[in-house]
């Protein structure tokens, strides 16, 4: 069950009244000594699952119909959280090849051999992830031009990532590249199609991100470029990105709101059929401070767990928004009111019941960089989700 915590809660009265012991409940929550506790907080009160080596997880919801979950890792990621991420993952994305104008891999920049054969010892599918990264670090949309239009530059880079997946053991390609032309829509509907006929060719997936539209006609950087119909039939599957309506540089909302993400798959699924869609999750939140100044604020990221903490350092209730099904706070610290939006495991049930209302064929989360443990295990509550050695 989840539980929200009331004054003068303590995590002894919890247990006693829920026959839960204390320990599995600061064990699941994450609650560090001495377990203190919010109103408002929400709790995951559950049975800890158990888990050997070498084990990985397929999952089912109530109809049988398999649900396949997926998360974006960096090469830095602890190796601790890894390993306790990875039994509840079909695919670990690594995050991720960038690519030069004339079809070069630029493979991260630290080793990533550690991460794929973690993956593999856990039966999850370690994916090559593609993106056009500039000089800068950011989406270069020049960049993306110049590959999805030169036919050689394409073949050199096709020819590329087979090698590098042969190499190095990957079993599957995502392709994430944001900020595309207008202009280059269609081709780059056609690079997707052409590199999934090359990975398909190995025996492995190719799936392709794409920003969250709520029509066929929406226009702005982010969206004009990604053709769902076309994509959706390109791709072996597709993972939107159902996040970051509040973001760094924007005002303080929620990270993802439910009645947008609705909006979204709504639409999303007049196009691409669900069986092919992944609901994107994030697994952070954010932290600004008020009042909001467009072009100068600038909201902290922070992971859920942490948040929690934030809200509990400073003696401070937690609230839940009913229309975007999403935690929130607010703090003062040197004078300045802070507002903060995250995940718990309330508003992660909202999005995990969005899978099974949709029937889609799973989730993956941006990002797991951090453990958010009572989400791994609720997600294993809500989808039956069976151990296989």
């Amino acid at each position: 069950m989840i539980y929200i915590v009331v004054p003068n809660d303590t995590i002894d009265s919890i247990a006693e009244r829920y026959s839960f012991s204390a320990a599995s409940i600061s064990f699941i929550n994450q609650l560090p000594y001495p377990y203190q506790l919010t109103p408002g907080q929400a709790l995951l009160l559950t049975d800890i699952p158990e888990f050997g080596n070498n084990r990985s997880l397929s999952s089912q919801n109530r109809n049988g119909k398999r649900i396949y979950t997926g998360g974006y890792a960096y090469p830095f990621i602890s190796p601790w959280v890894l390993e306790q991420t990875l039994p509840f993952l079909s695919y670990l994305y690594i995050f991720s090849y960038g690519i030069t104008a004339q079809g070069e891999l630029i493979p991260p920049a630290l080793d990533d051999m550690w991460m794929i054969e973690s993956a593999l010892s856990y039966q999850t599918e370690p994916i090559l992830t593609l993106t056009p990264f500039g000089p800068d670090g950011k989406f270069n949309n020049f960049l993306i031009s110049q590959v999805v239009n030169n036919l050689e530059t394409r073949r050199k880079l096709k020819d590329n990532i087979v090698a590098m997946i042969t190499e190095k053991g990957y079993r599957g390609l995502d392709i994430d590249f944001e900020y595309i032309l207008s202009q280059d829509r269609d081709a780059f509907t056609d690079f997707v199609r052409y590199m999934r006929e090359a990975v398909n060719g190995l025996g492995y997936p190719t799936s392709v991100a794409l920003a969250p539209k709520t029509s066929a006609e929406q226009t702005g950087l982010l969206y004009a470029g990604k053709d769902y119909e076309g994509l959706g039939r390109a791709a072996d599957y597709v993972l939107l990105m159902t996040y970051e309506w509040g973001y760094t540089y924007g005002p303080a909302m929620a990270v993802a709101p439910i009645n947008k993400v609705h909006e979204v798959l709504d639409y999303a699924i007049t196009v691409i059929p669900p069986e092919k869609i992944h609901l994107g999750i994030p697994n952070y939140g954010y932290d600004w401070i008020l009042p909001y100044e467009q072009g100068v604020s600038k909201a902290q990221t922070l992971g859920n767990v942490e948040a929690v903490q934030l809200a509990i350092s400073n003696n401070v209730p937690i609230s839940f928004d009913s229309t975007a099904q999403s935690p929130y706070f607010r703090y003062i610290n040197r004078n300045l009111q802070h507002e903060v939006w995250f995940e718990d495991v309330r508003s992660l049930d909202a999005k995990f019941n969005l899978i099974q209302e949709y029937q889609l064929r799973g989730c993956s989360y941006w990002q797991i960089m951090n453990l958010f443990r009572a989400n791994w295990i609720l997600l294993q509550e809500r989808f039956q989700i069976i151990h296989y050695v």
